[in-house]
């Protein structure tokens, strides 16, 4: 008797059996079982209708199994799971007859069956046959971590601003600059930057003292690296400002995604030693900045800047301290309580690894990141010689929208915002309304022109108003006497008089005219 040949059920569960697609024979090449458009397209209405059974002789399997039909076979993929014992069918054929069961299905050994199945096609993020995250997700981590490794060794070894260590990892990526700088055969002047550190191996146990206290470190690789902001470093860099240098990544502590924060940023800086008056601007500005929408960026210091912090956290708004220190470390330790306030609803950022001690120059070199994770910097008070003003030339320099606010002439703190609005590095900030207009987006925070109190002789032309003028309330007045005193020709007077008494400026009377009451 001719053997039947075998049925499209049993080509293809001949073909792909268990997530580790391992086949139940290996026949040769010439003998693949190959379907065509027309088979692959009858193979949902055959389905029903099988009881194909395995090739004979297969081991029986021990644990769960998962058949996957692939793309090839049937479009959309299917996957089922099978305990021991259970009969395969196929998913939305109830009532047909069972096929062979999974202890008739051969499994390779120790395969991974956890994971959820589905009893047919799935509409949902396609998953890999084994069940667990494809290759290439897997990857992309995988280089994310081994950059975000390198970064915080070469952020270790080098005092920022390092603009050569930055020019030659954006060269040859931060992964192969890392290697490099450990053998130290990089161009000379980052040897320069990186030699006296370039030893020290601590780039595991800084992130490991991050995500102690809470911390992250945020690289270029994260989708949360705020790049459109710090565009502005760059820019300035290849002016050849070396101060500008980008950095090569930001110790962050706090809930909120950075590039989300500073989206809408304005920095509030100013003396520590500030006045009254300062100190209640700079938190008024602060309150009415955060229920604005806006991200209220400072320095976390005494004066201008805790206060800044103090308004925007009244609020319930976000606000972001930028330290030149560690995050780990709470400078001054004075705001310790505001610090870690900020940390719970905001951020506290840094480009110091954890443990970082602040230093004079530190101070200098993080105000530049002040200004450029901002739209505009806000000066409430500052010294002609100061770190404030210091931050507003910073931000002008990267092409920021500087604001200051003036204050008395008599005062010491507020010499150096005189002196930005003399120079016109920065324009008057007169009012909240005023600085969202300035930093905000084009057209968003329109502001009304100042206008004064309205008068009743405001649409009265240059003659007219002299004519009234010319008019007493207490006494009638010919217009004889209004023409000399007015100095518009009598034939004129006689014709304004009327228009007066029609606008209810001017009364009649036996005697002449007068002015009438105010109303």
């Amino acid at each position: 008797m001719t053997p039947q040949p075998p049925s499209l059920i049993e080509r293809l569960l001949t073909r792909q059996c268990t997530n580790t697609h391992q086949k139940w024979s290996e026949p040769d090449a010439d003998e693949q079982p190959v379907l065509g458009r027309e088979e692959r397209n009858d193979v949902r209405a055959a389905a029903p209708a099988s009881t194909a059974q395995p090739p004979a002789g297969l081991p029986e399997m021990s644990t769960a199994a998962t058949v996957v039909l692939s793309a090839v076979d049937i479009e959309p993929p299917v996957s089922v799971a099978l305990s021991p014992g259970a009969a395969f069918t196929y998913p939305g054929t109830a009532g047909a007859e069972p096929g062979p069961t999974s202890t008739e299905i051969h499994a390779a050994s120790g395969a991974d069956t956890a994971g959820p199945t589905t009893s047919g096609p799935s509409r949902k993020k396609p998953r890999s046959r084994s069940g667990s995250s494809s290759p290439a997700t897997r990857t992309t981590a995988d280089k994310v971590a081994e950059c975000r490794l390198a970064r915080a060794y070469l952020m270790r070894v080098a005092e920022p601003p390092a603009t050569a260590l930055l020019a030659f990892v954006d060269s040859v990526g931060p992964v192969e600059a890392a290697a490099a700088v450990r053998a130290a055969a990089v161009p000379e002047r980052v040897l320069a930057e990186i030699s006296a550190r370039r030893h020290l191996e601590l780039a595991e146990s800084d992130l490991a003292d991050a995500r102690r206290i809470g911390a992250r470190l945020v690289v270029p690789e994260d989708e949360e690296w705020p790049a459109w902001p710090l565009l502005s470093l760059a820019a300035a860099s290849d002016r050849g400002q070396r101060w500008s240098g980008s950095p090569l990544g930001l110790w962050a502590k706090g809930p909120v995604r950075l590039a989300d924060t500073v989206e809408r940023a304005v920095a509030v800086v100013g003396a520590r030693s500030a006045s009254g008056y300062g100190e209640y601007v700079a938190a008024e500005i602060g309150h009415d900045l955060a229920n604005a929408g806006m991200t209220v960026v400072s320095g976390a210091a005494f004066g201008i800047d805790g206060q800044a912090h103090r308004g925007a956290l009244a609020a319930k708004g976000t606000t972001v301290a930028v330290l030149a220190c560690g995050v780990d470390l709470r400078y001054p330790v004075g705001h310790s309580d505001l610090i870690d306030e900020i940390a719970a609803t905001g951020l506290i950022l840094s480009e110091y690894p954890p443990g970082t001690p602040p230093a004079r120059h530190r101070f200098l070199v993080r105000n530049r990141l002040i200004a450029a994770l901002s739209s505009g910097t806000v000066v409430v008070e500052a010294g002609v010689r100061s770190g404030a003003r210091n931050t507003a030339t910073t931000a002008a320099a990267l092409g920021k929208v500087v604001l200051a606010v003036p204050g008395p002439i008599t005062s010491a703190t507020s010499a150096g915002c005189h002196d930005l609005l003399r120079a016109g590095t920065a324009m008057l900030a007169g009012s909240v309304p005023e600085i969202l207009e300035a930093v905000g987006p084009v057209g968003e925070h329109l502001v009304e022109p100042p206008s004064g109190p309205v008068r009743r002789t405001d649409g009265l032309g240059g003659q007219a108003l002299r004519v009234y003028e010319a008019l007493s309330r207490r006494t009638a007045r010919t217009p004889a006497r209004v023409a000399v005193e007015s100095g518009v020709p009598i034939d004129r007077v006689r014709a304004l008089l009327p228009e007066l008494e029609l606008t209810d400026l001017a009364r009649r009377c036996d005697e002449g005219w007068r002015r009438a009451p105010d109303t």
